[in-house]
């Protein structure tokens, strides 16, 4: 079943490569010829074109590895003054090394899901159908899902108590693209209170500070830093240089469009602001489609104070270390550890979600793919992944803008929902019925959840057809073009802030005592050999 799944799949990737593709396409065509004929001293110095090089060096060599190959399909990509070239045999290479790439991916899924007793084949199917990265990686056209195969094997290794191989595959997936940046602080807490210290105590208090062992942390340190050196070595002498193309904070507070996310809110707010303050006789700086204007650069908002990106590095910080304390503590037990480190890992990346700089839509997928493992491990998890799971894979429908993408869309995101809601709720139904309880669901109400957050989820449907039809015959497309993005943004971040708290509460308020609602890991294994 697993090969015939990842079979399907696969077809179906097959099947989008003539579709819509965005500016990415061009960005990493640019890349392949940059890397192709210059120096790897110049790569990073490139300018010809406006899509230039700004991933870490170990991606920038995965592009030079397939400019070998692409020069077979078509030379002439490889020029780099050839600007949006897109020929037949441009755009086949390039679909087909995502897809072949994706190969990892469907590797690390078979690898997380043969940890699961109860509901593997679901976990599996979960993660090689996700909607959002069928969308972002063969339609929109990026490479997410390799690199995503990179983190659920190190998630798959850090379970099995293989430290040094979770922290090499980890180390591997920074350097490819450094967005996982947000969620280091798990893996430095994690591998110290589970690696580091060799002793635990029970309580989940105490810590035995005399078992710290130089040695592991010496391990850990020379297989990480091996990592480093072999990518960024090549570079050392233009260190600066690459570190400016990581890290350019003249991007603005958030993406063209913005993530559903706190900033959302706050940006509207203060377009809220913006427009209310005159009526009661208020000044306020006119700033036209300021934030809205689909461009990628620096705004000030009119009302509400500037962020800078400090002050969003700061909140990120702040917002996780009540996680990563749990997380020490949690550490202490090895029959909760491995849970709570993939716990860790989502609450984490949603914090960073909620706060970061230039935060891209698409990071959502960095919350729903480890949450999908998780969904099948307690009831909380599984719930709270319906609703993440709707919520965040609708929010990057925007990204696939052309109208006849929109049955493509919908039908992704339905055939995912009703997997979901169709076989995560029956994992629990058993335990409902051992405490005898017996709930009846109301009319509409959909499983596992609340009338309230039922009532939110069909409130999707709303939006939609606001933003793909009444938008247009309400002859606003011309003199509010952003609105509908505006509005999908908005409604969007109130279900992901929902999550964030709920699921943050969640985590914080796990008893030890509580074990998971189904028992539905081979953890057993993975414990003896902790010990």
């Amino acid at each position: 079943m697993i090969f015939q799944i990842a079979l399907l799949v696969t077809t179906v990737k097959f099947l989008f490569i003539p579709l819509y593709r965005s500016t990415d396409f061009e960005v990493h065509r640019n890349w392949l010829a940059v890397t192709h004929n210059l120096s790897l001293e110049k790569w990073y110095y490139e300018s010809t074109s406006e899509w230039t090089l700004d991933y870490p060096p170990l991606f920038a060599w995965l592009e030079y590895g397939l400019s070998h190959i692409a020069k077979w399909f078509d030379p002439q990509m490889l020029h780099i003054t050839n600007l949006n070239y897109d020929s037949d045999m441009t755009v086949l290479f390039q679909r087909l090394s995502v897809i072949v790439l994706d190969l990892i991916y469907i590797l690390s899924a078979k690898s997380c899901a043969s940890l699961v007793s109860n509901g593997k084949l679901l976990v599996f199917i979960l993660l090689v159908s996700n909607p959002g990265l069928l969308m972002v990686d063969h339609i929109h056209f990026q490479y997410n899902g390799f690199m995503y195969g990179f983190l659920l094997f190190s998630i798959s290794n850090m379970i099995r108590s293989k430290y040094i191989q979770a922290a090499i595959w980890f180390a591997l997936l920074l350097n490819l693209k450094h967005i996982y940046l947000y969620v280091a602080p798990v893996y430095v807490v994690h591998l110290l209170r589970a690696y580091c210290f060799t002793v635990s105590s029970n309580d989940g208090i105490h810590t035995a500070w005399y078992s710290f062992s130089i040695i592991n942390l010496f391990k850990v340190a020379v297989a990480v830093i091996t990592v480093f050196a072999v990518s960024f070595g090549p570079f050392i002498d233009h260190l600066p240089q690459v570190l400016s193309r990581l890290f350019p904070f003249k991007r603005g507070l958030c993406h063209a469009y913005w993530a559903p996310n706190f900033w959302a809110l706050y940006n509207f707010c203060d377009k809220v602001l913006q427009h209310a303050l005159p009526k009661f006789g208020i000044e306020v700086p006119k700033m036209e489609a300021a934030m809205t204007g689909g461009l990628v650069q620096e705004y000030a908002h009119a009302v509400l104070p500037s962020i800078k990106p400090s002050v969003t590095f700061i909140l990120t910080a702040v917002s996780m270390f009540p996680a990563l304390v749990k997380l020490w503590y949690l550490g202490a037990d090895r029959k909760y550890r491995v849970l709570s480190f993939v716990r860790c890992l989502v609450v984490c990346a949603t914090c960073s979600f909620m706060f970061g700089w230039h935060v891209h839509e698409k990071a959502i997928l960095m919350i729903l793919i480890p949450l999908s493992f998780l969904a099948v491990l307690g009831d909380v998890d599984g719930k709270l992944f319906l609703i993440l799971t709707t919520v965040g894979h609708y929010s990057l429908f925007p990204l696939l803008y052309p109208k006849n993408l929109l049955s493509i869309k919908i039908f992704m995101l339905l055939t995912h929902i009703a997997i979901a809601f169709g076989n995560i709720p029956s994992l629990y139904e058993v335990v409902v019925k051992t405490k005898g309880i017996k709930k009846r669901r109301g009319f509409m109400r959909l499983p596992m959840l609340g009338p309230i957050e039922s009532l939110y989820i069909y409130g999707l449907l709303v939006v939609c057809i606001y933003e793909n039809a009444l938008h247009v015959a309400w002859g606003l497309e011309k003199s509010l073009p952003f609105l509908p993005l505006m509005f999908t943004s908005v409604y969007c971040s109130l279900g992901v802030i929902y999550f964030w708290i709920r699921y943050y509460h969640y985590f914080l308020t796990f008893n030890l005592s509580r074990l998971p609602i189904v028992g539905a890991m081979n953890l057993s294994q993975y414990v003896k050999k902790a010990n």
